[in-house]
């Protein structure tokens, strides 16, 4: 197979710089056909970009740099194309005989100026892969913008998530198309010059932000509910939600709590602000609240965080999110809480996010936000799925089942209601960690998904701040997180684990705000 990418000579971009496409591990030719330009940029638009690469991205180039020298490969075509993937917005070829000719479309427009006008309105586009030899559309996703610094960086973040798709068209596998609305469409009153300096200034003000406060300060909610919680009622109403205390240089976030013989703790990611790497932390819960005192329970020399813990076999299990490791690890408990022993590598190869697990119709299933190396960490799901715990775990045949910023990334325990299988997911429709969502998962195999949120759950009055993103209950104990502005001098200020929930309460009423 011979694919061929047409673009725009004047404006190449390194990422268009390839030799091949890697696809299910097979490296597959890639030649380029260099294109004129279909319509005029932005002014200084390249201009802008050295900009922001000296500023923004400590003058290293990213993906959307200019492609200053043409490599000599590109300038001849080595043979008949089978696939074009077509990145301008000209007019195809009725005569063209590839039997693929896949077109990316942004908000249903192709070329890079769709996607760049789509930015500069205020948000990344919806995402559609054509095949315009019969109008079908392949694919759809819709970029999560967490890792896009500056206009280059949100078309960076847009182009790898359209080549995510492309792969995945190319490789064969199934795909589910989900049915997502272009984000409304608004005039923007700057051009790109304007988006530019208004990014600049504010990536000075965030770092003058970090200086003073450490960011992102994440905290754990927690109250005991005796009525129906939040899977029953879609919002955060009950009993007032009160802080776990922490001590000011470290945050703690994805809670998960577990009983287990006897003895109720809360499991969480403990992340100390001045080594910046997080370790898995527990501290007991006692019939008013936490006792005792936050113990560290599991540390690697690679961060980790979301300690989803799974009972089977008689045993309790941990998954802690590893990605930076590469791998998905099972830790065995071999004295609870707080001894735990490497058993068994589930997955390797690959950065999943937030592994969680359901058993459904005779099978286990593992949910992760899966990333290909490049673009954001919260759009892509993927699934596995096995007969027993320690696997093997085989791949969903249309992995990444979904690119959906606002309903990929798992945010706690699957739930059983009424034999409907439900499960938290992050909303990082606005920014990462900005929300939940409640899912139905309508249809779960081996070869199918499909989902459909019900629910959407946002920090407000009853949980102040912009961000919220895991959520887990266990008994009559149900445990959230949030955000809230941490100035560095308060590092100093003894741990609050031991305040009272009252005092808590007055706390978050007294409005923390977001950090970023």
């Amino acid at each position: 197979m011979i694919i061929e990418f047409r673009c725009e000579i004047e404006h190449a971009r390194r990422w268009m710089d390839r030799e091949t496409l890697s696809i299910d591990g097979r490296d597959v030719p890639v030649q380029i056909a260099w294109t004129a330009t279909a319509e005029p940029r932005f002014a200084g638009l390249d201009m802008l970009f050295e900009l922001e690469r000296i500023v923004l991205h400590k003058g290293k180039h990213g993906a959307a740099s200019r492609l200053k020298i043409i490599p000599e490969r590109t300038q001849t075509r080595t043979g008949t194309a089978d696939v074009i993937v077509d990145f301008t917005g000209g007019v195809r070829d009725p005569n063209c005989p590839a039997r693929l000719y896949l077109r990316p479309r942004f908000n249903g427009v192709s070329g890079e100026n769709a996607a760049l006008a789509a930015i500069l309105a205020g948000d990344l586009p919806v995402i559609e892969i054509v095949n315009e030899v019969d109008g079908a559309i392949l694919d759809r996703g819709h970029p999560s913008g967490e890792m896009a610094a500056g206009l280059s960086g949100a078309l960076e973040t847009v182009m790898a998530r359209t080549m995510t798709m492309v792969t995945a068209i190319l490789s064969g596998r199934p795909r589910i198309v989900p049915q997502l609305a272009h984000p409304a469409t608004t005039t923007s009153q700057r051009g790109p010059a304007g988006y530019v300096a208004r990014g600049l200034a504010m990536s000075i003000a965030k770092e003058i932000y970090r200086l003073c406060c450490y960011a992102p300060h994440w905290h754990v909610g927690w109250r005991f509910n005796d009525d129906a919680g939040v899977w029953q009622t879609g919002d955060l109403s009950g009993p007032g939600w009160n802080v776990l205390g922490d001590p000011g240089n470290h945050f703690y976030a994805d809670p998960f709590p577990i009983t287990w013989r006897g003895r109720t703790f809360v499991f969480f990611e403990d992340l100390d602000h001045r080594v910046g790497k997080g370790i898995i932390s527990a501290i007991e819960f006692g019939d008013s609240g936490p006792i005792g005192e936050v113990m560290p329970v599991l540390e690697e020399p690679w961060h980790l965080s979301y300690p989803f813990l799974i009972e089977d076999g008689g045993e309790l299990w941990m998954i802690p999110e590893s990605s930076l490791n590469g791998d998905v690890a099972l830790y065995k408990c071999v004295r609870f809480p707080d001894k735990w022993e490497r058993h068994a590598t589930l997955l390797s190869g690959l950065e999943l996010a937030d592994a969680t697990i359901t058993r459904h119709n005779g099978l286990s299933y593992l949910f992760g936000a899966w990333r290909d190396g490049t673009g954001g960490y919260s759009d892509s799901l993927a699934i596995y799925y096995a007969e027993h715990l320690l696997g093997p775990w085989r791949p969903h045949a249309s992995n990444p089942v979904m690119i959906d910023r606002a309903s990929a990334r798992p945010a706690g325990n699957f739930v059983t209601i009424d034999r409907k299988l439900w499960r938290p997911v992050q909303d990082c429709a606005e920014a990462y960690g900005a929300g939940l969502a409640l899912a139905e998962i309508i249809e779960l195999s081996p070869t199918t998904f499909k989902q459909i949120v019900r629910r959407s759950l946002k920090p407000g009055p009853l949980w102040p701040g912009r961000k919220l993103h895991t959520l887990n209950r266990c008994g009559r104990l149900e445990v959230i997180d949030g955000s809230r502005v941490q100035p560095k001098t308060r590092a100093f200020v003894p741990s609050r684990a031991h305040s009272s929930p009252e005092r808590e309460r007055r706390s978050i009423r007294a409005g923390f705000v977001a950090d970023r």
